[in-house]
């Protein structure tokens, strides 16, 4: 039960930190580009990492087509590499954070 609970805070952390990066792209302010950059990273890391959770959840039947869990987990793990690796967004964060 605690590890449903720390993947239920950790996808709520990651949805508010995804709009506050899309409110400030909105108001157009000045470091949209920082938090749309560490939204990405964060939030497709937590996201790989709670699908990675309910894999080990549901055990061997985790890894069947039939359950969606395995196509879940490779699905995200496509979205830590496009738009960008979350390597590179670690550099746009850090040299944003570097310049002020």
């Amino acid at each position: 039960a605690f590890k449903l609970a720390d993947m239920e805070t950790e996808l709520q952390a990651a949805r508010v930190m995804l709009y506050e990066a899309a409110g400030r792209l909105d108001r157009k302010a000045p470091d949209a580009t920082r938090w749309c950059a560490m939204a990405k990273r964060f939030v497709t890391d937590t996201a790989f990492k709670v699908a990675n959770d309910a894999l080990q959840i549901h055990g061997g039947y985790g890894y069947l087509a039939g359950y969606g869990v395995e196509r879940i987990v490779r699905d995200l793990r496509v979205h830590q590499i496009l738009e960008g690796t979350n390597e590179i967004m670690r550099v746009i964060i850090s040299r944003d954070m570097l310049k002020d």
